[in-house]
């Protein structure tokens, strides 16, 4: 029997069938196979950007019990076709954290409307955010998390025209304020200030415990890459590097991949010039 599952509801369903956010949780319970899995993945409720996935997360805290087996939780799988991840309605998570003390992954997708609330977990070990563009407020919220195990950290931190409100200095801020002893993996990507964010990961309190930095999707360019080559080698801890969907050129990609540690710089791009303008864009931003 399969460990992990996904549950969604195509247009057709949401349009036709009345199936939606309301009746997902409904559903998954009366699923036989619900009782064995270890981890549920939530896709389209049908029309995610016309209702929240509020009552998904309602339902999931009324239902506690019976949902203290899933140690793996991702809300808001779907790809563009589905919906684009601006659209997705997301919601507010504050009650989720008491409510599933043995979960250990959350990945959400989305940012509209996400509220994390006050974060206090003792067993989580992974939290993923993906979406367009990253408030500056979930990034608060995530700073002052009380999250003693948590081992890995992925924050897209997107486009200031879909929702992120902030600067290099705001994730200085992040860095400086959060505290995760065990973090192991850390990972701000999808930036359209990729450079500027990784000179303030790479000065970051992190550097001196992960060993996996994660700095992809974004708009890096050979400006980091040289700060990469300079500053890496100091860290003995650092063993894997992902870069992945970047702009930098083939010859700094050669140098970081010659570095003693595993280095992923698959997916090279070339800046866009329209009127003599450079463009770069993220890899996940509407």
């Amino acid at each position: 029997m399969a460990e992990t599952k996904t549950y969604l509801y195509d247009y057709g369903q949401y349009e036709e069938e009345n199936k939606g956010a309301a009746t997902m949780v409904e559903d998954i319970l009366a699923d036989p196979e619900f009782a064995g899995l270890t981890e549920v993945v939530i896709g389209s409720w049908g029309g995610p950007y016309e209702e929240s996935c509020q009552p998904i997360i309602d339902g999931i805290i009324a239902n506690k019990k019976r949902f203290s087996h899933i140690k793996k939780l991702f809300i808001g799988d779907m790809d563009f076709e589905e919906c684009e991840v601006s659209w997705i309605l997301q919601g507010d998570y504050g009650k989720l954290w008491a409510a599933l003390p043995e979960l250990k992954e959350l990945t959400i997708k989305g940012s509209t409307d996400l509220d994390l609330g006050d974060i206090r977990h003792e067993g989580l070990e992974a939290l993923t955010i993906i979406c367009g563009g990253l408030p500056t407020r979930i990034l608060e919220e995530i700073g002052r998390a009380k999250l003693p195990r948590l081992k890995k950290l992925l924050l897209y931190i997107g486009s200031d025209y879909y929702g992120f409100d902030g600067d290099s200095e705001t994730i200085r801020t992040f860095l400086a304020n959060a505290d995760f002893p065990q973090l192991e993996y850390l990972g701000i990507a999808d930036s359209e200030i990729q450079d500027e964010l990784a000179e303030v990961v790479l000065e970051s309190k992190f550097m001196k415990q992960i060993h996996t930095l994660d700095l992809s999707c974004g708009t890096l360019t050979d400006k980091a890459g040289e700060l990469l080559l300079e500053k890496l080698p100091s860290f003995d801890n650092i063993h894997t590097l992902d870069i992945h969907y970047h702009y930098m050129s083939e010859k700094m990609v050669k140098k970081l991949e010659a570095l003693p540690i595993s280095v992923d710089a698959s997916d090279p791009n070339e800046p866009d010039n329209y009127r003599g303008e450079i463009y770069m864009n993220a890899m996940l931003t509407e």
